[in-house]
């Protein structure tokens, strides 16, 4: 998943908010303090329509106006942390899908919106836990950060297909956690998400060691049906991996 502004941004846009976009850019290349006023006004100027990957126009036109900022490092990181905090869900949510292009563009940000990733994995939002959970994230958070966060994911219903670097990130410890969600849901006659299967059942060995396959044999009917649907969806998706 690289970090891009999706590129149908300007097909969504009125002749007037291109206008309006191109003018707030150009200001804060005048003066990086105007981002304070025009940042909070994007949504009203180009709208909220939803683009690809799950965007919104909105948060590619603030995307726009951050990597705008003729700011650097700390200063920018500054500028950047000041936005999320003095914004609303809809802001803050920009600003974190925006860090992984802050850095291509300053490659001196690196670690410093890592605050922010933490801020928003601590949030109940799930718009919010599902931005934080993209490519700067998995560039940047250690291993427990990074487990922790697809944990916090999975909890919160969130695909897994909206997390970056899961193909790479994804290790044994990981996939640990994960048959133990699925063991946890079944003792409580759940559902498991179907999308962990995959990497659950890259470690072999791990299902079994939850003891989620003797739930089928519970005096309790809920968790005999759930453990049954659990197997079954875990069956499918060793077979979908072998096709």
């Amino acid at each position: 998943m690289d970090p891009h502004i999706p590129a149908d941004l300007d097909r969504h846009l009125t002749a007037d908010a291109r206008r309006w976009l191109a003018d707030a850019v150009t200001r804060i290349g005048q003066d990086p303090t105007a981002v304070r006023a025009v940042f909070p006004a994007a949504g009203r100027h180009c709208g909220r329509g939803k683009l690809i990957d799950g965007w919104t126009v909105a948060d590619a036109a603030r995307a726009r106006l951050l990597t705008a900022l003729p700011l650097r490092g700390a200063a920018l990181a500054a500028e950047i942390i000041a936005l999320y905090r003095h914004g609303d869900a809809a802001e803050q949510r920009a600003v974190l899908l925006s860090l992984a292009l802050l850095e291509d563009t300053d490659p001196a940000f690196a670690h410093l919106g890592l605050p922010l990733v933490h801020e928003a994995l601590r949030a109940n939002d799930t718009h919010l836990i599902a931005a934080a959970a993209g490519p700067y994230a998995a560039r940047h958070l250690d291993h427990d950060g990074y487990r922790q966060a697809v944990l916090k994911c999975v909890f919160c219903d969130i695909p897994l297909n909206r997390i970056a670097g899961l193909a790479e990130r994804a290790d044994r410890e990981l996939a640990r956690m994960l048959a133990g969600f699925a063991h946890e849901r079944v003792v409580a006659g759940r559902d498991v998400p179907e999308d962990i299967w995959p990497v659950v059942r890259a470690h072999p060995g791990l299902l079994e060691a939850t003891g989620l396959p003797a739930e089928t044999q519970s005096p309790v009917p809920e968790r005999r049906a759930a453990a049954a649907r659990a197997l079954a969806a875990y069956s499918l998706a060793a077979s979908a991996g072998a096709a």
